[in-house]
């Protein structure tokens, strides 16, 4: 008899840009939890929430709000790029991320996506 873990989650490292790239993905009942390093740490933790008052519920508008951490604008841009897809996938889930990032460029942002997607436990 064979049990699934009550939490679920997942972690890969790749190099993205010549940065090491740590990406952790887990799975609660009720948000999904992602750290994404290049410094080895939490970093701004960020929530992302689908927003209820959207009127087209199948494409849900976003809040971000940064919980710890340095509040910025590229915080608030990286978080709702990276989270968005994740929490759509999860059935419009909110998502907590943890964000480290010494390269926030667009091409970077792109490839943190495919690294978030390949621990995929949602």
């Amino acid at each position: 008899m064979s049990t699934q873990p009550l939490i679920r989650s997942k972690q890969t490292e790749k190099s993205i840009n010549g940065i090491s790239t740590q990406v952790v993905c887990t799975e609660f009942s009720n948000y999904i939890f992602i750290v994404l390093t290049q410094y080895g740490k939490i970093g701004t933790l960020v929530s992302v929430t689908p927003d209820s008052r959207s009127g087209d519920i199948s494409t849900p508008m976003f809040t971000t709000k940064v919980l710890l951490g340095k509040e910025e604008a590229l915080t608030h841009v990286c978080a709702k790029n990276l989270a968005t897809f994740v929490s759509q996938e999860a059935g419009n889930r909110p998502v907590l991320l943890g964000l480290a990032l010494k390269d926030s460029s667009i091409e970077a942002i792109k490839a943190m996506k495919d690294v978030i997607k390949s621990c995929q436990v949602w």
